[in-house]
C-alpha cells in the first residue's frame, strides 16, 4: 500500500459516523480493495456506510478517479475527429446507441461507445449487437483506435483493464443491498466512461416506471451528480432527462431492435425514437463544436453506410439475416377505445420471460425473441384488434401472458403523449 497511516477500520468508522474522507484516504481504500489488502468484508462495510452517509463532491471525485486509476486510461487524443460518448441509464426498447454512434460519425465526431449487457428488465446494447452474425464485442485498443479513425464509431464491451476496481466493488454491492446508492452508481458509470478516453459525454437519464429512476427529482439528482464527476475530471458533460413510461420505439428484443435501428438509419422509423436520438445528437454536436444538423443527416439516410462499415469493422455481416423466433402470437385489445398506456416495466419483464433477457446471469438468450408494438399509444382500437405481436419459442407465451395483458390500457379519451425529453441538465 502507498501509505501505512490508514487502516480500513478507521476509515469505515469515519464514514459510518458521517465524517469526510480525504482524497488520500479514499485512494488508499480503493487501491486496497483492488489488490486485496482491504478485505471483502471491509469493502462491503464501506459500501453500506456510503449507502447511508453518501459522499460529498470531493470524496466522490476522488473515489471515481481512484477507480479509474485502478486500470488503464485510454488516450484518444491522436484522433482527428472530436470525441464524444453517450450513456443511458437503461430502458425498455432503448436502442438509441445503435443509431447514435453511426449518426455522430456521419456528423463528423468520433464516438467510442463502451456498452454493456441487459440489466434487470432493461435491454443491453451488447446483447442486441450480438444478434448480428459474426459481430465481435471485443477489440484491442489499437484496433479500436483504428476503427474510430477510419469509421468514426465503435461499440464494444468494457475490457478487463478499464476500472477493474468497479468490478470488485459492484460484485459486493450486488449481494449486500447497496446497488441503489447514487454516489456508487455514478462512480461506477463515470469511471468506465472517463477511462475509455472520451472528452465529452452526454447522459440519457431515463425517468418513469420503466426506468431505474422513477421520479424526476431522483433522476435530476443522479444526472447532476454524474455531471459534477465528469466536469471535475475535465470531461465536458451534459444530460437529458427522458421519459420511460412506455417502451421506446415499436420493438423490444435484440434482433427486433437491430432491425428497427437500421430502419431509422435509413431515414424511417417511429417518431419517439427519432426525437430522442436527434435530441441527444444535438447536445453532443454542441459539446464538441460541430456545425451539423443531426435531424437532416438522419433523415437523409447518410448514417446507414457508416453503420455498415462499423459492423463490418467488428467482424459482423450487416446484410445477413437476423435471428427469428419460431412462434408469433398476437395480444389483442379487450375493449373498444384508445390505447392510453403500454406499461414499459411489465413489457420489459415479459420480454425476459419470452427469452429476450436473462432471469439468471447464465441464461442463454433467444436473440429473436421480443415484442412488436402494433398499436402504439394514441391508436384507436376495437375489441379483438392486435396490439402486441409476441416473438418467442415454444411454451414461453403463457409465462408472460398476464404481464402482456396487464400492460395494455384502453381508455375512452384520446391521449396526448407528453414530449419525450423532459429537460436538459
Amino acid at each position: 500500500m502507498t501509505s501505512p497511516s490508514f487502516t480500513a477500520e478507521e476509515l469505515i468508522i469515519t464514514k459510518r459516523d458521517g465524517g469526510v474522507l480525504s482524497s488520500e484516504a479514499v485512494r488508499w481504500f480503493v487501491a486496497g480493495f483492488t489488490d486485496g489488502t482491504v478485505t471483502p468484508e471491509q469493502a462491503a462495510a464501506m459500501n453500506m456506510a456510503i449507502f447511508f452517509r453518501g459522499l460529498d463532491g470531493a470524496e466522490l471525485s476522488a473515489w471515481t478517479e481512484a477507480m479509474i486509476d485502478s486500470g488503464v486510461r485510454r488516450d484518444l487524443s491522436g484522433l482527428s475527429r472530436p470525441i464524444v460518448d453517450k450513456h443511458s441509464t437503461g430502458g425498455v426498447g432503448d436502442k438509441v446507441s445503435l443509431i447514435l454512434a453511426p449518426l455522430m460519425a456521419a456528423c463528423g465526431a468520433a464516438m467510442p461507445q463502451v456498452a454493456g449487457r441487459g440489466l434487470g428488465h432493461t435491454g443491453g446494447t451488447i446483447d442486441k449487437l450480438e444478434a448480428i452474425p459474426g459481430w465481435q464485442r471485443e477489440l484491442d485498443p489499437a484496433a479500436m483506435t483504428a476503427v474510430l479513425d477510419d469509421v468514426g464509431a465503435v461499440i464494444v464491451a468494457a475490457s478487463d483493464d478499464l476500472a477493474p476496481a468497479d468490478r470488485v466493488l459492484y460484485a459486493l454491492r450486488d449481494v449486500t443491498g447497496t446497488v441503489a446508492s447514487v454516489p456508487l452508481i455514478c462512480s461506477s458509470i463515470m469511471s468506465k466512461k472517463i477511462a475509455s478516453g472520451t472528452t465529452s459525454l452526454v447522459l440519457d437519464v431515463k425517468v418513469g416506471r420503466g426506468a431505474f429512476m422513477t421520479t424526476v427529482d431522483d433522476a435530476r439528482a443522479l444526472a447532476d451528480t454524474m455531471i459534477d464527476i465528469g466536469r471535475r475530471s475535465g470531461v465536458a458533460t451534459s444530460a437529458l432527462l427522458t421519459r420511460m413510461e412506455v417502451p421506446l420505439g415499436r420493438m423490444v428484443g435484440n434482433a427486433l431492435e437491430v432491425a428497427e435501428s437500421v430502419e431509422v438509419l435509413r431515414g424511417g422509423g417511429p417518431p419517439d425514437l427519432i426525437a430522442i436520438t436527434v435530441a441527444l445528437a444535438e447536445v453532443m454536436c454542441e459539446l464538441v463544436g460541430l456545425d451539423a444538423d443531426p435531424a437532416a443527416v438522419l433523415a437523409s439516410g447518410a448514417a446507414e453506410p457508416v453503420w455498415e462499415r462499423m459492423i463490418r469493422a467488428q467482424g459482423g455481416d450487416p446484410s445477413a439475416a437476423l435471428p427469428a423466433s419460431p412462434e408469433r402470437h398476437d395480444i389483442v385489445a379487450a375493449a373498444d377505445g384508445w390505447i392510453t398506456h403500454l406499461d414499459a416495466l411489465d413489457l420489459g419483464r415479459a420480454a425476459i420471460r419470452l427469452g429476450a433477457g436473462r432471469e439468471r446471469i447464465d441464461d442463454e438468450l433467444d436473440l429473436g425473441a421480443g415484442l412488436e408494438i402494433l398499436a402504439p399509444v394514441g391508436t384507436r382500437v376495437a375489441v379483438g384488434d392486435p396490439v402486441l405481436r409476441v416473438h418467442t419459442g415454444p411454451g414461453r407465451i403463457e409465462t408472460a401472458r398476464s404481464l402482456l395483458d396487464g400492460a395494455i390500457v384502453v381508455g375512452d379519451v384520446e391521449p396526448t403523449p407528453p414530449p419525450i425529453v423532459i429537460e436538459r441538465r
